[in-house]
């Protein structure tokens, strides 16, 4: 049968939802503070603590310095009762000792208690915090345990609480005590007073997350999401794609009869979804993002001084449908596609149109328009303001006369737009090509970090990378970048820009076989011998000699040959004596020779003989010196 202690630490360890060793752990420190407290302690003697958890029973160890006499129990220790514990024990030695007082289990319970309720409570924090953390950008759910002016707390799992402001929830939604909430862990919080979870229902990734739970096409990638653009609890705007034929990325994330979305809608209170598809064009895409408004013509200019705009000319009737109420559904589209909108009616476009064929006469010349057209086009915009009806074909022909006056207007501005200044050139070469063909969600730059640079036009790592040379005030202003994201984005440029400064690697030199060269630090010191004259003085350094053995020496001959003192060698040209090497280096030409011992042939065993000499260069008189390796009765030498 189990005793009390068993049955209460595992009480705590259901309770606290904690690990076994954690829980020990603040135990055994509870006991060394109760310990010091009892016994007045210093808090530089070293104290350990030991717990049976079968049994509950406390063991105190401390140091102690063995002496003869006992003047202080705390401190000292007798050398019979040290010897006891470790028998090569002498005086004057410091040791580890059993010291559990004998009324330690009530001293421990009543001092120890405040510590242990402390120690779990810091463990049950930690766990916590490093639970959500992993939590962070998912959705989890918990209980309202409280409704204030300030917003919800939350009760979760682990034990924690989250908090949600007011400015977080979805504008109409109420909530009660007791009821349950889902939301997305938008920030982890370490204070003082414990872990603060901020949650929230009004981020984008929030219906991003609820996409992919609904959606399995979503969850398992065969349907991406690549942009999405909302304002709670009015209207959103989702842009997905698929990198496989056969599959309708907008149906999958409606469903059949629209379930799907009805779904995300019921749980987003009531809030519309339009669901697009991505099309790598932007004028597509524009277009589509417009919708449900039918539009004429889309024309973009990436060189507009307010940014990239883009000019999209709709039919009269449709003119408040693609603005929306409030402009909520040109400002939405405007997110979604990282694109200023500017929206026209077709009748107001013409008119821009004909200013700017008054105030260029040139173009009227170049779109070859003659004056009968535009006088056309005045009369149907007169009769258009007089309230008079306009017939289809009329209709046509203003719309027409506009796409030839816009697109004009574009073809003139494209030779500017290729034409890149010589800072924008210099800026770009000092950032790798490998930058500009990373996609910024491909990057090591957090998701929710990549889609917030994503959604400002920065397609590529290396347009971040230009960016952040150039201004990054401009990354910092942005939306949902804040200082630990701009740590993020700083590493990263810190990263390719290492990577830009590491030198292409060289190839390595071939190495000739069978070659092999003594170490310089085995090398003998120069001696005074026989000198080689030289016709061109050398560099002061030691020169390297390139020569081959004769094909004709073989290995034989080379060890019945006497070695000489002195041996010549061919004097180096002009041009080679500059292309030495200004290093002491072994000559290739010290190549090993194998001599085959018969007696050893038939053990597949061969004898290897060195040959080796080196030549040096002495400064002083301006000569060669060549030596030789010998071998002597006492071993190895060198021999001028």
């Amino acid at each position: 049968m189990k005793n009390e202690f068993v049955l209460a630490f595992n009480e705590v360890l259901e309770e606290k939802q904690l690990p076994k060793e954690i829980i020990l752990q603040a135990l055994e420190s509870a006991m060394v503070h109760a310990y010091r407290k009892a016994v007045n302690a210093s808090n530089a003697q070293l104290i350990e603590s030991k717990i049976d958890p079968e049994t509950g029973k406390v063991t105190i160890f401390a140091e102690k310095e063995v002496v003869e006499s006992v003047q202080d129990e705390r401190t000292e220790v007798s050398l019979e009762e040290a010897r006891k514990t470790r028998p090569d024990a002498e005086l004057g030695m410091t040791i580890v000792v059993e010291s559990t007082p004998a009324d330690f289990g009530r001293v421990a319970a009543q001092t120890a208690r405040q510590v242990i309720q402390q120690r779990i409570r810091d463990a049950e924090r930690q766990a916590q915090i490093n639970y959500y953390e992993k939590q962070l950008g998912e959705i989890v759910s918990g209980i309202v345990q409280a409704v204030n002016s300030q917003g919800l707390t939350i009760g979760l799992e682990m034990r924690a609480e989250g908090f949600m402001a007011r400015k977080d929830m979805i504008p109409g939604e109420r909530f009660h005590v007791h009821d349950r909430v889902r939301a997305l862990v938008a920030e982890v919080k370490d204070t003082p007073r414990g872990p603060q979870i901020v949650l929230s229902r009004t981020h984008r990734d929030f219906l991003r997350r609820l996409l992919e739970n609904e959606v399995p096409e979503i969850y398992h990638g065969i349907v991406e999401i690549r942009s999405i653009a909302r304002e709670p609890g009015e209207r959103a705007k989702v842009a997905v794609s698929t990198s496989q034929t056969g599959i309708d990325p907008v149906g999958a994330c409606v469903g059949i009869r629209g379930v799907r979305i009805q779904a995300i809608v019921h749980e987003l209170h009531s809030e519309k979804i339009d669901v697009i598809e991505w099309n790598p064009d932007a004028a597509v895409f524009i277009m589509k993002a417009i919708s449900p408004a039918r539009v004429t013509g889309v024309y973009l200019n990436e060189k507009a001084p307010g940014g990239k705009t883009a000019t999209v000319v709709v039919p009269e009737d449709q003119l408040s449908l693609a603005i929306g109420r409030d402009g909520q559904n040109a400002r939405l589209a405007a997110k979604l596609t990282n694109w200023r909108i500017d929206i026209k009616s077709l009748s107001e476009a013409a008119s821009d149109a004909l200013r700017k064929l008054q105030q260029e006469p040139a173009m009227k010349d170049i779109i070859q328009i003659s004056d009968e057209n535009i006088a056309d086009i005045e009369n149907m915009l007169a009769k258009k303001a007089e309230g008079r009806p306009l017939t289809p074909e009329e209709y046509d022909s203003i719309a027409k006369f506009v796409d030839r006056i816009e697109k004009r207007t574009l073809m003139q501005m494209e030779p500017q737009k290729d034409q890149l200044s010589p800072e924008h050139k210099e800026l770009r070469d000092t950032i790798p090509a490998e930058a500009f063909e990373l996609n910024i969600l491909d990057s090591s730059l957090p998701e929710h970090v990549a889609y917030i640079l994503q959604e400002a036009g920065f397609a590529s790592v290396g347009d971040l990378l230009m960016k952040m040379k150039s201004d990054p005030d401009a990354v910092f202003r942005l939306q949902g970048i804040g200082p630990k994201a701009m740590t993020e984005i700083k590493r990263l440029v810190e990263f390719y820009e290492a990577l830009k400064t590491v030198p292409e690697a060289q190839p390595p030199a071939p190495v000739e076989e069978e070659a092999e060269t003594l170490p310089a630090a085995e090398a003998a010191p120069v001696e005074t011998g026989a000198v080689l004259e030289t016709a061109q003085p050398a560099s002061e350094a030691a020169l390297e000699v390139d020569e081959e053995q004769p094909a004709t020496d073989t290995g034989e001959e080379a060890a019945a040959e006497p070695v000489s003192g002195i041996e010549e060698i061919p004097e180096p040209s002009f041009d080679e004596l500059f292309n030495l090497k200004p290093e002491i280096m072994i000559s290739d030409d010290f190549e090993e020779e194998e001599e085959e011992d018969s007696s050893k042939v038939k053990s597949g065993k061969q004898k290897k003989k060195k040959k080796q000499k080196e030549v040096t260069y002495d400064p002083e008189r301006d000569l060669l010196i060549v030596r030789k390796k010998h071998k002597r009765s006492d071993g190895w030498d060198w021999e001028e």
